[in-house]
């Protein structure tokens, strides 16, 4: 007679990727976001001043070049980069955070303790940002056909007035939203992280997702606000990107903070 050894269930284990947070955390990295604007004011002003100049002139280069059918596919991709460009607002954070003193130098020439591997984020994010442009056009194609696009002027006829303008909006709003769950899942900490911590860029990205995905409620909360506060900056002519982005780079570090607390 064989007898078979039991086999006990192994354990339930502790989801590492789990935080405790609450729906008051988002407006609490606000607030912290706020405090590091303030202090030093003009390097964090500054930055804003060249996120600025910088989207108004890629503004009217599109006009300039006749390609404003890609605006708004471009506002959308600015949300994609926009955690790439702040990594000079998360060095001040961390700066301040670490009781270092604050240089201009420091800010806009940053060495992050991962070396090169933020670099090679900025490049996987600048391709999500072009591949979303692109998935743009061909929806409009695949609406319109091969119509011109007719300008700003006469857009909102063009998409409110039809069925075929109403099943465009439908879908590219889907395919949108997927574009943008994504790219925010995995820059929402991976910049600050590669910033802070000595990590290639796929685990970063991948550590991100996992704790936005662990964490979704509040994330998600999060995301929200930060949506809100850039159409604001849109509804202001991109003048809100002044103080808006850098509020944004500091609340940024300390949502990381957060989530990814230092190993004892």
């Amino acid at each position: 007679m064989t007898i078979i050894p039991s086999v006990s269930p192994p354990l339930p284990t502790k989801n590492r990727w789990t935080r405790r947070l609450t729906t008051a955390d988002p407006f609490q990295w606000l607030s912290l976001g706020y405090s590091d604007l303030v202090t030093k004011p003009a390097m964090s002003i500054v930055y804003g001043v060249i996120i600025f100049l910088v989207s108004a002139a890629l503004v009217g280069t599109l006009f300039a070049s006749g390609r404003d059918y890609i605006l708004f596919p471009a506002f959308a991709g600015f949300m994609v980069v926009g955690p790439i460009l702040a990594v000079g607002l998360y060095e001040k954070s961390r700066r301040i955070e670490e009781g270092l003193p604050l240089r201009w130098a420091d800010i806009f020439f940053v060495k992050p303790r991962s070396g090169g591997q933020i670099l090679f984020t900025g490049v996987l994010l600048c391709l999500l940002m072009m591949v979303w442009m692109r998935a743009a056009v061909i929806i409009y194609a695949l609406f319109f056909g091969l119509v011109p696009f007719p300008g700003l002027d006469h857009i909102a006829s063009m998409l409110f007035t039809s069925g075929v303008g109403w099943a465009m909006l439908a879908v590219g709003t889907a395919v949108g939203g997927l574009f943008a769950a994504f790219s925010f899942a995995i820059s929402a900490f991976s910049i600050p992280m590669l910033v802070n911590e000595p990590i290639d860029a796929l685990t970063a990205m991948g550590s991100s997702m996992v704790l936005v995905w662990n964490n979704l409620r509040v994330l998600l909360i999060w995301a929200a606000i930060v949506l809100a506060l850039f159409l604001v900056s849109l509804a202001t002519a991109m003048v809100g990107l002044i103080v808006i982005y850098p509020l944004l780079g500091h609340a940024t570090w300390h949502a990381y903070r957060a989530v990814r607390p230092e190993p004892a």
